[in-house]
């Protein structure tokens, strides 16, 4: 499940997360079965925030090269 969620995309775990949410808040949940999904929430979360993480990194790097080459008088 590890490597499923990983090559998960960050729109189908925050969709699968919000399915998550839904249902918990319910209150129709059986226990055993609302930590089971908390759990998975849990790793949904934190996957979710490291694709926005390296989203951001990735972002900016693009605009760091783009002011590295605005100054050195280069154009994109």
């Amino acid at each position: 499940m590890a490597k499923q969620q990983a090559e998960q995309t960050f729109e189908a775990a925050l969709a699968r997360l919000e399915e998550i949410v839904t249902q918990l808040e319910t209150g129709e949940v059986a226990l055993e079965e609302a930590m089971t999904l908390y759990e998975e929430g849990v790793r949904l979360s934190a996957l979710c925030q490291a694709k926005l993480m390296a989203a951001e990194q990735k972002m900016d790097e693009i605009l760091e090269l783009d002011g590295t080459l605005r100054e050195k008088g280069g154009t994109v």
